[in-house]
């Protein structure tokens, strides 16, 4: 029999960078609509600058969502001006700011990228603690977490509280690989974004690998740590595919079929 008691709570986001053709208002009013818990507001379109933030803020307040995460597009290893967007994610009310693990592929990342971007995460992550938010290095191709290995190879050697690791399934991976890469970097993960694309990263509905994100809930609700489950990238980036994402994420964030 499970004990239900130890079963973590999925909270069902979206990231802004889904609706990146629509306004702040237009994007909070959407997910709204689908019953969605809280927005990632990305830096690329959305939130650029400190009204724009504040802007984001206070409309998804109103109504009564949350603000999961800001989005940035910063690259570690480049020993950039990191102030802007810790400003940015105070503005926002962010309790964690997504970054990139350099800007190539662990195949082809020389020793001294490898030690840049360690360098340069271990810095940011001491800032972002210092007023109390978190990183999350996002989960993709061409960067130094393009792998479960190379992503736990990188946190090892940063070695910070304060840095975890988004997941999603790489494209091209059957579930059962997918699922593989999830289980490795379980310990470190703080986030999922959420999708389901085919093997040359065409768009489909969510529900089309139902089996993968149903046993991914079911991993992640038995790892017993509370987790925003966001979704990123819907079929023709239509708001109705939005809705019709959500309401598949809704089932299996609590467990139904």
């Amino acid at each position: 029999m499970i004990d239900l008691t130890t079963l973590a709570d999925l909270t069902p986001g979206i990231c802004s960078v889904t609706l990146r053709e629509l306004g702040i208002d237009e994007v909070v009013r959407i997910s709204a609509d689908a019953g969605l818990a809280g927005i990632e507001w990305g830096t690329d379109v959305h939130v650029s600058d400190a009204a724009s933030a504040a802007h984001a803020k206070e409309a998804t307040e109103a109504a009564g969502l949350s603000v999961m995460s800001l989005g940035s597009y910063y690259r570690s290893g480049a020993f950039g001006d990191f102030e802007p967007v810790l400003s940015l994610a105070a503005a926002l009310g962010a309790r964690r700011i997504r970054v990139w693990a350099g800007e190539l592929g662990s195949a082809d990342a020389s020793q001294e990228h490898w030690d840049a971007v360690v360098k340069d995460t271990q810095r940011i992550a001491d800032l972002a603690a210092a007023q109390g938010t978190a990183i999350a290095f996002e989960y993709h191709g061409n960067t130094l977490t393009d792998s479960p290995e190379t992503t736990l190879e990188l946190l090892r050697r940063v070695n910070h509280a304060n840095v975890g690791t988004y997941w999603q399934p790489a494209v091209g991976l059957s579930d059962q690989q997918a699922l593989e890469s999830l289980h490795e970097v379980l310990p470190h993960l703080v986030g999922v974004h959420c999708f389901s694309w085919g093997p040359e990263a065409e768009r489909h509905p969510l529900r089309s690998r139902k089996l993968l994100w149903q046993t991914v809930s079911d991993v992640l609700r038995g790892n017993g740590k509370d987790m925003d489950i966001m979704l990123e990238f819907v079929e023709d980036d239509l708001p109705d595919n939005v809705l019709n994402d959500a309401a598949f994420l809704h089932t299996i964030t609590l467990g139904e079929d």
